[in-house]
């Protein structure tokens, strides 16, 4: 008997660092999840010269890269010769502070920025970037709307599963934390789908606007956060499922030999 309980508390501490562990992957997962939907680093352009691009253009891009008017192909336009970056809510870009025109070009540099709208979000995109006569690019327009609304469900999802593994705690039964680590995995599912949406909808759209020969664009740090939060998820999801499929199996061998 004594074996046994032996047996039974080490099993038990095990079961309890699994969880420890899931719980601390599943915060770290979500805090990244939450820091790359709020942050506006997602894709970034680098020109060699943004300044004398903004000189040479009137410095006119800037304001109608603001103007609520902006279509697609303006804006892109001028997060390429203006240092851009984009995220799932901001666009950015790079420009001189004094903007009037008879002022000298400055090397004194500002970042506006302005966010896309609910309507920008679920806007149809054009097979002609710009030309609303050219008809619905739908592989572009639904890979916008998932790339908006996946991280959204992805962090719903989480913060459900959380909320299972609390009543979980309440009860004090492992067995509800099998909810919690499908959960997760879902999680981790629409989190994947989301950057491999983020990731297509860049190359179609740069299929479409290529980008000029002095302007090189690469995917920024909150690509990178929702990237590494994705096999974060599936980890926690393996966690939670393993310790308490494990644990209730070891409780009904227990039951059986303690009946026998």
């Amino acid at each position: 008997l004594f074996a046994r309980s032996s047996e039974g508390t080490m099993m038990d501490n095990r079961f309890a660092t699994a969880l420890v562990i899931a719980c601390v992957l599943s915060l770290i997962s979500t805090i990244y999840m939450a820091a790359s939907i709020g942050t506006d680093f997602w894709y970034e352009y680098h020109t060699l010269s943004p300044a004398e691009n903004v000189s040479e253009a009137g410095r006119s891009i800037w304001e109608e890269f603001v103007s609520e008017e902006a279509d697609e192909k303006t804006y892109t336009d001028a997060l390429f010769r203006c240092n851009g970056t984009v995220g799932l809510w901001r666009r950015c870009i790079t420009v001189p502070k004094n903007s009037h025109w008879y002022s000298p070009p400055e090397t004194d540099m500002t970042t506006n920025c302005i966010s896309f709208s609910l309507s920008d979000q679920f806007m149809e995109k054009y097979i002609e970037p710009g030309n609303h006569n050219s008809g619905t690019d739908l592989n572009r327009t639904y890979l916008w709307r998932l790339q908006f609304l996946l991280p959204f469900v992805s962090l719903g999802l989480m913060c459900f599963g959380a909320l299972i593994g609390l009543c979980a705690c309440a009860c004090r039964s492992l067995y509800p934390a099998i909810a919690t680590g499908v959960l997760h995995f879902l999680a981790g599912l629409c989190t994947l789908g989301l950057v491999g949406c983020y990731v297509a909808g860049i190359e179609l759209l740069h299929k479409k606007l290529p980008l000029p020969d002095d302007v090189r664009g690469e995917f920024g740090w909150s690509f990178c956060l929702a990237c590494v939060s994705a096999p974060l998820q599936f980890m926690a999801a393996a966690l939670f499922i393993w310790a308490a499929r494990t644990n209730r199996k070891e409780f009904t061998l227990l039951k059986a030999y303690r009946v026998a």
